[in-house]
């Protein structure tokens, strides 16, 4: 499969056509059915929506650049007549009403859906080894985690199954499989692309956010995912002069601010050659790197205290499915999931605290400088089987504390993928993609 940039294209000038590349997409996901990317699959909605794009297209009616284009989406996103199983068995009946508002607007825009795509169960954990729709591989690293939650969305993508998908982003469950299959990932300001339809893990902390193989499919996506949504009461207005993309920028004269991150947990050698190769680069480019310090964040008690707040939020959205059905879920989930819903209110309280000076503390830091930058994992994809790292999401959470948009994209590598990150001010997308492509164009 082609990216998203490259469909449009082939589409406009008609050296194919939707249903031809709506055919391929299923026959993709068919042949690589070992790897578990997908739960359920959706052929007859995809090629009717396929058909009416071909038409629109004869007729010059086409509605934009996605149209024609395949997606596929984490199967805690409702999709209407389909389960929307969260991962895992308890939801299997749960059939969806109406299509989450991120699908609607990918499908106004002429996007075709395929499919739903596995994850980690529940959302709650990083490495989608799912116990009841299977363990999902990484296309990227045969035999490795893709990452979680939004496992199966990355894995989609670098088995060239479908060039979008979307995820959902608690503590970094979007950036962190982008950066396990080498993939872009955008976790958004909070507010900017509705969460309406979506199975919440954690309505404090989730966001809903695509995932591409270039910076260009990315920004296309968030063109047509962001703006406000009045079902959503936490949807926002788009500023004024807000942009998915900013194209024209280099790296003079931008600040970048760079926590003294590998003080703060145990990182993988090959990551932190790759990060310090890519700060030196920046430097050259003129870009002027600040040593900076988030107030109020210590990585460890920030996870520790997200994960109390999304395991009490998960147990009273799910609770009564908990005790009603439990073979529906794995021991694991169930139990982390009792432990939050049972937690003395002093201590969730307090977490809730320490979240919110967490988030302060990152959206201080912001101030007189335009990013901070990195690392998106302290450690590359893992095997399967062995132990999940427990600093796994160390340097994605903070944007999801602060309600800030962060970007993941991926750093050259000759071994298994590796991956760096830009958080930025609410609603500076467009200028986090801009930022991201120059940096990669200084290390490629």
């Amino acid at each position: 499969m082609s990216t998203a940039t490259q469909i449009g294209a082939a589409l406009a000038s008609g050296a194919t056509s939707a249903v031809e590349v709506t055919e391929t997409a299923l026959q993709e996901a068919a042949t690589q059915a070992h790897l578990n990317a997908f739960i359920t699959m959706l052929p007859d909605r995809a090629l009717t929506a396929a058909r009416a794009s071909d038409v629109r297209r004869r007729a010059g009616q086409q509605r934009g650049a996605l149209d024609g284009v395949p997606f596929a989406v984490k199967d805690n996103i409702a999709v209407a007549g389909v389960a929307t199983t969260d991962g895992t068995r308890a939801f299997r009946d749960r059939i969806a009403a109406a299509d989450a508002t991120v699908i609607t607007r990918l499908e106004q825009a002429g996007a075709i859906l395929i499919g739903t795509l596995n994850m980690h169960e529940g959302a709650l954990g990083a490495t989608t080894d799912n116990p009841f729709w299977g363990r999902c591989d990484n296309p990227a690293a045969p035999g490795h985690t893709p990452g979680g939650s939004s496992g199966g969305s990355a894995a989609a993508i670098a088995a060239g199954i479908v060039p979008l998908t979307l995820g959902t982003d608690t503590m970094g469950s979007v950036r962190i499989p982008a950066a396990y299959c080498g993939l872009w990932g955008l976790k958004p300001t909070r507010g900017l692309i509705p969460v309406t339809g979506l199975s919440h893990l954690s309505w404090t902390l989730d966001s809903i956010g695509p995932i591409a193989a270039t910076a260009d499919d990315l920004a296309m996506a968030l063109a047509v995912l962001a703006g406000f949504d009045g079902a959503d009461n936490t949807s926002e207005p788009l500023p004024p002069g807000w942009e998915a993309d900013g194209r024209a920028s280099d790296l003079a004269g931008v600040t970048l601010g760079l926590p003294d991150y590998t003080s703060l947990t145990s990182c993988d050698l090959r990551g932190t050659q790759a990060f310090a190769r890519l700060v030196d680069r920046a430097r050259d480019a003129g870009a002027v790197i600040r040593p900076l310090s988030i107030a109020h964040w210590t990585p460890d008690i920030l996870r520790r205290a997200g994960l109390l707040v999304t395991e009490a939020e998960c147990g009273h959205l799910i609770g009564a499915t908990l005790d009603a059905e439990p073979e529906g879920f794995s021991d694991g989930f169930r139990g982390a999931i009792n432990y939050g819903r049972h937690a003395q209110g002093a201590r969730i309280a307090a977490a809730y605290r320490i979240i919110a000076q967490a988030g302060s503390g990152a959206r201080r830091a912001l101030e007189g400088i335009d990013a901070i930058l990195l690392p998106t994992a302290p450690q590359p994809a893992f095997p399967h089987g062995t132990p999940a790292p427990v600093n796994q999401a160390d340097f994605t959470a903070p944007a999801n504390a602060a309600g800030l948009p962060a970007i993941a994209f991926p750093l050259p590598s000759s071994d298994l993928p590796l991956s760096v990150q830009l958080i930025g001010p609410a609603f500076s997308e467009g200028r986090l993609i801009s930022l991201a492509r120059a940096l990669t164009s200084e290390v490629s």
